[in-house]
């Protein structure tokens, strides 16, 4: 991580679980960092237990991913207080688990998860992108994906969860194409998931027996792929706990 020391880093879905772990392991790292999040009181709650020289490269601005808007002015905050960023890690996601895609009066319920899940991204990605290009960073794109992405379990409550996330692996091919054609040594990778204990899991009963990651380990994963040398580019990476079936 010595390359990136000093270096801004912009995470979206701060405010808990995997977000919230890697704007601390990046702060730690020694990485100036934005925690992007709604709930953006939850992200300044995360300051607290840091030492005081970590807390000062901990940053957190309010910005739903849903509204194009508030990632243009998320952009335009990191560009006038530091330049750009070197770094966006693209975790903020939604599930609905109560619809099915064929339920009834779930035409809300499909919008929110591919806006959080895919357009969000694609407009992140979008900004970040342009920031490096402009001041000629060979910057990191990282993509929280899930194995979802790469395989649809036989369950009738994903709704178009599996289809977003299979958007965000089709994502991460096309955006290392259109940066190699450009010309550029700015990275992308996507990091797939298996079961991870995150708020994201609402009925936790239905998990209490079954192998589980936790959020740091997602935030390990994030700093080993960032923690690669300019000529190595990790495409995917898919972490399961230990004993997993899926």
């Amino acid at each position: 991580m010595d390359r990136w020391q000093g270096k801004v880093a912009m995470v979206t879905g701060a405010s808990s679980g995997i977000g919230a772990a890697t704007v601390i392991a990046l702060a730690k790292a020694g990485m100036i960092t934005f925690g992007l999040a709604r709930r953006v009181e939850r992200v300044e709650e995360l300051k607290k237990d840091l030492p005081a020289e970590v807390r000062e490269r901990l940053h957190a601005i309010r910005c739903d991913v849903t509204k194009e808007e508030d990632i243009l002015s998320a952009f335009r905050e990191v560009e006038q207080k530091f330049g750009g960023v070197d770094v966006l890690i693209n975790n903020a996601g939604v599930a609905r688990s109560s619809y099915g895609v064929l339920d009834a009066k779930n035409t809300q319920a499909i919008r929110d998860v591919i806006d959080t899940n895919l357009v969000a991204l694609a407009l992140c990605s979008r900004e970040a992108y342009q920031s490096m290009k402009k001041r000629s960073v060979d910057g990191h794109i990282v993509h929280i994906n899930s194995i979802l992405g790469h395989n649809v379990l036989p369950m009738n409550t994903l709704n178009v969860y599996p289809a977003s996330k299979y958007g965000v692996t089709a994502l991460t091919e096309t955006m290392r194409h259109e940066l190699r054609m450009a010309g550029t040594k700015i990275k992308v990778t996507s990091i797939s998931p298996g079961l991870v204990r995150t708020e994201i899991i609402t009925n936790s009963a239905a998990v209490a027996d079954m192998p589980i990651l936790e959020a740091e380990d997602i935030a390990d994963a994030v700093l080993y792929v960032l923690g690669t040398p300019p000529r190595v580019q990790i495409h995917e990476l898919m972490i399961k706990p230990v004993g997993e079936h899926m």
